[in-house]
């Protein structure tokens, strides 16, 4: 047997197949044959990386779960596809392992969910374990694993096409046995990974800010709107401002001037003394969308893709509805529009998507007093109260209704503290969407250039000038 040969069968099970079929770019099943690039080879996957699978110990063993070895389940990847990750939803340990089929894999590992959600791709951030539902690479010294992961990351739907099954569709053995890499020598092959790796690089941590960006806009959110926590540290007899401020504002000056706008007591409603209780629905506007099937897109008549709880939650796509852009002014959705999904599944978020046609089960809020940051909030405050209440509705789609805003009580201080306030929210709130809409123009450029570099129509110089125009 061929030192190819064995590599095929390391894995055990079904031969590899002898079938040829093509992928979208740089992937394919077996050596079709199609031209390539000058300078690039196509070549056999497993004879540049060593495939492993993963396996799930034993669920009526809890003692196989819980510990310090990650295991990377579907949910981890549908949540990351195109990232490194380092945390894993479930994490498995030694006796998992030691008694299941599972092995744990190095670090830079290249995942591909090949079952039930085929196409997903996640790079091991330290060393891990996957279930039976990944193909995994651990890729030598002629491949960068980076390659390998834009290469599978390009094929998207594509991966479909090497797929089979009546009930699920699996990307099985054979087929993965057979995969090929048409690839540039290890020097372009990093340095295509590194035109895009720095535009996810700058997406990861556009995201990681704003992760630290909302956790500090909650903590000051809560202490001064929820817990009063300046007003009662003032009742306690504290004066320094900062430590009224509980530490939580950005500079001595800022802390100086709310501190001394804070009352130092607390009425008889509960209420910081000057400060007045509102319902949701007084501080905002909540416009419903609208049916916009009663609006169709006509041919060759300009349109706009119909945002609906789907493209809320995942953005616009290929299979998003369109409807006529002859719409109402006021429901059109644009940059920076506050969203919040009252069916279904309750959400909201800062749209950043471009122009769009609010669907009913939608509300666009606005208001012409307050300032966005303000109400929206207090809307993610409301959140898991909406939710719990949508939830226990005795019909397949949950929803909450216009009383339940009106019941949902907001505290608003008075003008002057309120603009101090602001002073400081604000900019946290404005600074976050300004990084989603960066992301949003990286995301399209790195889309852009992927299926170019990974086909070889684009060279690396060619793309350096393409992100620089």
């Amino acid at each position: 047997m061929t030192e190819t040969g064995e590599k095929r069968r390391r894995l055990g099970g079904r031969e590899a197949t002898a079938a040829q079929i093509p992928g979208a770019y740089a992937i394919s099943v077996g050596d079709t044959g199609a031209p390539l690039p000058q300078g690039w080879k196509r070549h056999l996957l497993s004879d540049l990386a060593r495939m492993e699978s993963g396996h799930t110990p034993s669920r009526r063993h809890p003692e196989y779960w819980g510990g310090s070895i990650p295991w990377i389940g579907i949910r981890d990847a549908t949540g990351n596809h195109g990232r490194t990750i380092y945390e894993t939803n479930e994490n498995t340990n030694e006796l998992g392992i030691a008694n299941s089929a599972s092995r744990v894999l190095p670090k830079d590992t290249v995942c591909l969910s090949r079952t039930a959600s085929v196409g997903y791709v996640v790079v091991m951030g330290r060393d891990m374990a996957t279930s039976q539902d990944f193909a995994n690479w651990i890729c030598g010294p002629d491949l960068d694993y980076r390659y390998l992961k834009y290469a599978l990351i390009a094929e998207g739907n594509a991966l479909l096409n090497f797929a089979s099954g009546s009930v699920h569709q699996t990307i099985y053995f054979p087929e993965l046995k057979s995969f090929h890499i048409a690839a540039p020598g290890r020097p372009e092959q990093s340095a295509i990974a590194d035109t895009l790796s720095a535009l996810d690089e700058k997406i990861e941590l556009n995201r990681r800010m704003n992760e630290t960006l909302e956790a500090m806009a909650q903590a000051i959110f809560r202490d001064w709107f929820v817990d009063f926590g300046p007003v009662r540290r003032k009742m306690a007899g504290v004066t320094d401002p900062a430590a009224i401020m509980g530490g939580l504002s950005p500079d001595p000056v800022t802390a100086a001037k709310l501190a001394n706008l804070f009352p130092d007591t607390l009425g008889e409603d509960e209420l910081p003394v000057g400060w007045s209780e509102k319902p949701l629905d007084q501080i905002a506007d909540f416009l419903n969308g609208l049916a916009l099937q009663k609006f169709p897109a006509q041919p060759g008549e300009p349109s706009l893709p119909v945002i609906k709880i789907a493209e809320l939650r995942g953005g616009i796509s290929d299979k998003s509805n369109r409807a006529s852009r002859d719409l109402p002014e006021r429901y059109i959705i644009r940059d920076g529009d506050f969203l919040f999904s009252w069916s279904g599944s309750l959400m909201a978020k800062v749209w950043t998507e471009g122009e769009g046609a609010l669907n009913q089960h939608l509300f666009k809020v606005s208001s012409t007093k307050y300032p966005q940051w303000f109400y929206a909030r207090w809307v993610h405050h409301h959140m898991p109260e909406f939710q719990s209440i949508a939830a226990s509705k005795a019909t397949t789609m949950g929803h909450i209704q216009r009383g339940h805003l009106s019941s949902a009580t907001t505290v608003c201080p008075p003008d002057n503290l309120f603009d101090e306030m602001s002073k400081v929210m604000d900019p946290l709130w404005q600074r976050a969407i300004h990084n989603d809409l960066q992301n949003l123009t990286l995301a399209e450029t790195r889309d852009y250039l992927l299926p170019r570099l990974m086909s070889g129509e684009v060279r690396v110089g060619d793309a350096a000038l393409e992100i620089a125009a």
